[in-house]
């Protein structure tokens, strides 16, 4: 890794800032920065990969995202011109193109470099915190891995979790990586040009009060049974209903959870579609006698996902009904649910039983925490004006897409940024 001080006073030229650590993110940090650019990527959980760490499989291909993930870790690995900053985030920018100046917020880790993940320090540590990277369906202790393949491979501390003057983890390090003194710390940098590539959340289902997923167990939401799916998730890769951890044998995907509804997004989140015959799949193989109903407004597969969605609808045993979902509720007793929905080619309403609901919940853009510096649309989506420089949008953040459509639209960005560092060395 370049050092900050190096980095920051660079000779050659203002470094390129990225923020957010996602795929959209690392694509824009590692395009840049092999194009011979100074780079620093901000991310603020305590590790990269973003929600593509967290997928079971990509659409089409149905191969793992993690492979994928470990060549642009190598990538970044093996490039010292990329400084990878996580439990950061940017607090405030100001400048123009060229010459922005940028204040970092660096919460600590409370684990060094030193660390070997020899795992002495989760063995010692009496807390447990519930665990975000698998939606909270599972726990680890307050000394942790974020997951297996984890970037930067390195523990993190959740002092939030600890009890008062614990420091079981620090007394059990052979190696002296635990520091429990770190302080919150804030970097300013100068920089010619910034991405934004802040990623997604799933919208909050339990704002849709009618599809149950507040008050039932068996209610699932995409995001959730995609790390149902994953080896590596909360279930070992089982996917099992919540109220009593059996196989599902009936599994119904509710479309627009939330999506193109005026109530709640206003928009196409795109992927939605796709994700969930994706998840059919998911059923369909771990329990070759299951049947999954796919309820939806239009399916909405373009390009090369269309050869995807007619292989999948061709099985038997899934099924497609054209028809907004009205209500899910729950049979007392057996924790079946009866969705309610319109089936439109036949015009007939009807109530069928269900052993699990998983939503189809869009995709929001995180933009909340940008410097005002940065537009957004209606949406809070990131936008920017015809002509402007200097400040560009990436992946999710940006519109709703699929990751190959993220990793192109970073590639994008970063080919302008580093026109814009280009531009503003030529006239310096």
């Amino acid at each position: 890794m370049t050092d900050l001080t190096v980095l920051s006073s660079n000779s050659r030229g203002r470094p390129i800032l990225v923020i957010g650590g996602g795929i959209a993110g690392v694509t824009a940090a590692i395009e840049a920065a092999e194009a011979g650019c100074h780079v620093i990527l901000v991310e603020k959980t305590p590790h990269l990969g973003g929600r593509v760490a967290r997928a079971h499989q990509y659409f089409p291909k149905l191969c793992p995202p993690l492979c994928g993930l470990e060549i642009n870790f190598r990538r970044l690995r093996e490039n010292p011109q990329v400084t990878v900053l996580t439990l950061a985030e940017v607090e405030g920018i100001s400048g123009s193109p060229g010459d922005y100046e940028v204040t970092v917020r660096l919460s600590p880790r409370f684990v060094t470099e030193a660390c070997t993940l020899c795992g002495a320090c989760v063995e010692a540590c009496p807390a447990e915190r519930h665990d975000d990277f698998n939606c909270g369906l599972s726990k680890t202790k307050a000394a942790y891995l974020p997951h297996g393949m984890a970037y930067p491979a390195r523990y993190v501390i959740d002092r939030a979790a600890c009890p008062d003057g614990c420091q079981a983890c620090k007394q059990a390090c052979l190696y002296r990586a635990i520091d429990l003194d770190q302080r919150v710390e804030r970097k300013t940098f100068r920089v010619a040009a910034v991405v934004a590539a802040t990623g997604w959340a799933p919208y909050d289902a339990t704002k849709i009060e009618n599809l149950g997923f507040s008050k039932y167990a068996n209610v699932v939401t995409n995001v959730i049974l995609e790390r149902m799916a994953a080896v590596d998730g909360p279930t070992g890769g089982r996917i099992l209903r919540p109220s009593d951890g059996k196989a599902p044998q009936t599994a119904a995907f509710v479309q627009c959870a939330g999506s193109r509804d005026e109530n709640h997004l206003p928009y196409c989140s795109a992927v939605c579609c796709a994700a969930s015959i994706k998840q059919a799949t998911y059923i369909r193989t771990l329990y070759p006698q299951a049947q999954a109903t796919i309820f939806y407004i239009d399916v909405r597969t373009l390009g090369r996902l269309e050869e995807f969605y007619s292989t999948v609808s061709a099985d038997e045993k899934v099924r497609f009904v054209k028809g907004k979902v009205a209500k899910v509720e729950e049979e007392p007793g057996t924790h079946d649910l009866l969705v309610t929905a319109e089936d439109v080619l036949s015009g007939k309403k009807k109530t069928q039983r269900f052993d699990l609901v998983v939503l189809a919940t869009g995709i929001v853009p995180q933009t909340d925490g940008l410097p005002k510096e940065f537009m957004l649309d209606e949406f809070r989506f990131l936008s920017a004006p015809e002509g402007s420089a200097g400040l560009y949008g990436a992946g999710c953040a940006h519109r709703p897409e699929e990751v190959s459509a993220a990793v192109q639209d970073a590639t994008g960005a970063a080919l302008k940024a580093l026109q814009c560092v280009a531009r503003i060395s030529h006239h310096g």
